[in-house]
């Protein structure tokens, strides 16, 4: 015969937080919405994290299926998963952490036409859109500011992860970046040498033919959306408690587990940097573009 399943209650299910919060902040984050635009390498563990952190309701865009080439970092991709909706599959992840859970799903993903539903009521927003969905990551991150909600992004880069958190009165996702009328080769070369200025992973790169911007593909590890998944988890608890120092834009983060370093960046006028701008001149000629 085949146990009975015990009744879910919240406060015993996510009672090993108490200490590191406490029992009001607990109630604060199980009544907290967090959006999640991208459920692949990065946002499917942003999800699952935050779910077990006590995360009461979240937002969650997500068109695409699993397949083959997920399964060195998604925490959704399997055999068994292959062809399937990754929100549905997360979607279910989710719920079976806490059955209680309140998402709102948006199997469309994310446009100019549901941005308003997709963020009412959000109070942090925490991006995973695919590294090259540049008019989608603009207008989310322009529509938050709008609406005054916190923005927070932690990219895997090599088997590092660098963070960056903005904040609704600071410098904008756009006055950092500067992607406007960029080239999308301009556009993807920006945000990677912006999202980590430090540049903490670019020592062990193994074969660089493996980046070929051009081509939208690039290489990736498990390891560092497992680290992403850790550090944006823990801004977001400091974000939504109000407790604890959060560097935001344009002060940033990288930690890179393979070299063991953590850079602490500071970027005024983001890509726009006298520095910055030599180093995107540098990676143009690194990579022939």
């Amino acid at each position: 015969m085949i146990a009975a399943l015990p009744a879910f209650a919240y406060d015993e299910a996510f009672s090993r937080n108490l200490g590191w919060v406490t029992r009001a902040e607990q109630r604060r984050l199980s009544a907290s919405r967090i959006a999640i635009a991208g459920l692949g390498g990065v946002g499917g563990l942003h999800l699952l994290a935050l779910a077990r952190l006590g995360i009461g309701s979240f937002s969650l865009a997500e068109m695409d299926v699993f397949e083959l080439a997920n399964f060195n970092r998604q925490a959704g991709a399997m055999c068994s998963t292959i062809g399937l909706e990754k929100l549905r599959v997360m979607a279910g992840q989710a719920h079976d952490i806490n059955p209680d859970i309140d998402l709102r799903e948006f199997p469309e993903g994310i446009d100019e036409g549901n941005l308003d539903r997709f963020l009412d009521g959000v109070h942090l927003y925490v991006d995973s859109l695919d590294f090259f969905a540049f008019p989608a990551r603009r207008a989310v991150f322009a529509a938050c500011r709008r609406r005054r909600i916190p923005a927070i992004t932690a990219a895997p880069l090599g088997m590092s992860a660098a963070l960056l958190c903005f904040h609704p009165d600071g410098m904008s996702f756009e006055e950092y970046f500067r992607l406007e009328a960029q080239t999308p080769h301009e556009q993807a070369l920006r945000l990677l040498i912006g999202l980590a200025p430090s540049h903490l992973h670019a020592s062990y790169l193994a074969d660089r033919s493996a980046v070929d911007l051009a081509s939208r593909r690039g290489p990736s590890t498990g390891m560092a959306c497992q680290l992403c998944a850790g550090i944006a988890a823990t801004e977001a608890l400091k974000i939504l408690l109000g407790r604890g120092t959060v560097r935001w834009a344009p002060r940033g983060l990288q930690f890179d587990a393979y070299t063991g370093r953590l850079s602490r960046t500071w970027l005024p006028w983001g890509n726009a940097n006298p520095l910055q701008r030599f180093r995107l001149a540098v990676a143009r000629r690194m990579l022939g573009l």
